[in-house]
């Protein structure tokens, strides 16, 4: 570890953590045949990684259209007031709101950039209207819609990890 407290990277870290961006199912046998160590050492190091916080944890990639959430939208959200606390309350909120998959807190014109699934448009339209515009301190709501996703990657590019 380095002196500010960060994990001090080493290239069998980076191929690790890169192995397991892309596959989080890969095996540790398979993972330490890649980064070109034994099984044991591989362990302690994915250990070493998930407690000092960068990996956070493994999941799966669902494909939401299977699961019938076909409209995505961004939705970019002005509220009364940037206190701190009122900051900390709409984060809250929102983290309680299924349909919101990401929070953004923004610099600039808007505070707030969330993205949301519905089922449909009639679905979205009634989580705007009874949930998202009527939330204490929203100020304004623009939405957009998102037609298709020509990339959408987990994680970090590793290879520019310093």
């Amino acid at each position: 570890m380095a002196a500010d407290g960060k994990i001090k990277l080493d290239e069998v870290d980076k191929q690790i953590l890169s192995d397991l961006q892309t596959d989080g199912r890969m095996t540790n046998v398979e993972l330490a045949k890649r980064a070109g160590i034994s099984a044991p050492p591989c362990l302690r190091r994915v250990r070493v990684l998930e407690d000092g916080g960068i990996i956070r944890g493994y999941h799966a990639d669902i494909d939401a259209d299977a699961l019938g959430y076909s409209v995505n939208v961004f939705a970019f959200v002005g509220l009364t007031s940037q206190a701190e606390s009122d900051l900390q309350e709409f984060e809250e909120m929102v983290c309680a709101w299924p349909q919101v998959r990401e929070c953004h807190m923004l610099m600039g014109e808007t505070d707030f950039l969330l993205k949301i699934v519905a089922h449909d448009w009639d679905d979205f339209q009634r989580f705007l209207t009874s949930r998202l515009t009527p939330a204490p301190n929203v100020s304004h709501v623009k939405t957009a819609l998102s037609i298709r996703s020509a990339k959408a990657l987990p994680g970090v590019p590793i290879d520019s990890v310093k």
